[in-house]
């Protein structure tokens, strides 16, 4: 950035002495004189007629400029539209430089934009992956909770029905029942031998 602007005030630099030749050139070639004129004549044509146009006066005959005011106005007109001309052309040629910067830039962060945006996408599936896998785990879970519950209320069922659990201190005895039923032809059970 700096290179060009240190560029561009060395051209308006040198721009400057060639406009000074430039009028140098119009007192010394013949060709290049005539062209001044005859600038300088139409310049001074169209400027008259615009100022009676916009005053409303009517057309008259207009006289033309003395040759040397024609040769140091068109050499002045010369001189300057090459000044302009060099100054659009910097304009412009930063106009250009910096529009392409920013063009650059921009496919930049629109490429980072992407990269991120790819990167939320994967990042999106893995949760997604992750929320389901944790969902199915958490079902089974509950579905083996589930089951062992029912288990253990069956075996505590199943206990309390066959007296394998004595509440001791507290209004409520259970009869023990034996799992086994007496045998008639054996010794008695412990139970047998108490009841008796």
């Amino acid at each position: 950035m700096a290179t060009a602007k240190i560029a561009t005030l060395i051209i308006r630099t040198i721009a400057k002495p060639i406009s000074a030749q430039i009028k140098h050139q119009a007192t010394q070639h013949e060709r290049f004189r005539h062209v001044c004129i005859n600038l300088a004549q139409l310049m001074y044509r169209s400027e008259v007629r615009l100022r009676t146009n916009i005053l409303g006066e009517p057309a008259k005959h207009i006289r033309p400029l003395s040759e040397t005011k024609a040769i140091e106005n068109g050499a002045n007109a010369l001189a300057e539209g090459f000044l302009f001309s060099v100054a659009a052309v910097l304009i412009l040629g930063e106009t250009y430089r910096s529009s392409r910067s920013q063009s650059k830039r921009r496919d930049v962060v629109d490429d980072h934009i992407e990269d991120l945006a790819a990167k939320v996408g994967e990042l999106t599936t893995k949760v997604n992956s992750l929320t389901e896998t944790f969902e199915e785990r958490l079902r089974e879970i509950e579905t083996r909770d589930e089951h062992l519950r029912r288990a253990m209320g069956r075996i505590i069922d199943i206990g309390l029905r066959g007296g394998w659990a004595e509440f001791e201190g507290t209004p409520l005895q259970l009869p023990r029942v034996g799992l086994v039923p007496p045998q008639k032809d054996g010794p008695p059970l412990d139970d047998e031998k108490s009841d008796a």
